[in-house]
């Protein structure tokens, strides 16, 4: 990671955090060394969408003290004061994405065959869902996108057959 990416990627945490240490004094709650790890844990990976579980696997290795309801308290309390999405990728699990920057929106292409989940943003995609919606009279406050099929390495091992 070069310096630039990585004063960004310092810049993103330190606002994050800024953020969630008003949102846990609003609700009288302590910043504790726990939830401190699991921040940091979590925002260090902006883009990736983990479950309560992965997530608690990576931070017990750094704090084996702390237990799986904390873990899972915690990306609720990110979840709340909007520093998370929840996303339910319909495989029966929750997982939870880090919020880049306020107003953000992009969409999901989920891999069924090895879950795989890739982001993108289309402009085409964002116009279509506003003409439709527009329309028919519907005013929109939020929407998204996930396409669901095979990836490239899923479609190519498929063809290997």
């Amino acid at each position: 990671m070069n310096s630039q990416s990585q004063r960004g990627k310092s810049l993103f945490i330190r606002k994050r955090r800024e953020a969630f240490k008003q949102y846990i004094d609003t609700k009288r709650l302590k910043l504790t060394k726990q939830r401190s790890i699991i921040f940091e844990e979590f925002f260090s990976y902006p883009g990736y969408h983990v479950t309560a579980e992965e997530l608690y696997e990576r931070v017990k290795r750094r704090c084996p003290k702390i237990g799986y309801a904390t873990v899972y308290r915690t990306l609720k309390l990110f979840k709340e004061c909007n520093l998370a999405f929840e996303r339910n990728f319909g495989e029966g699990k929750i997982r939870y994405e880090p919020v880049r920057f306020e107003g953000e929106h992009h969409d999901h292409l989920i891999c069924i065959g090895c879950g795989r989940i890739e982001e993108f943003e289309n402009e085409q995609v964002e116009y279509h869902a506003k003409e439709v919606a527009r329309e028919r009279g519907f005013e929109v406050t939020n929407h998204k996108v996930e396409l669901y099929g095979y990836c490239s390495t899923c479609r190519e091992r498929t063809q290997k057959r």
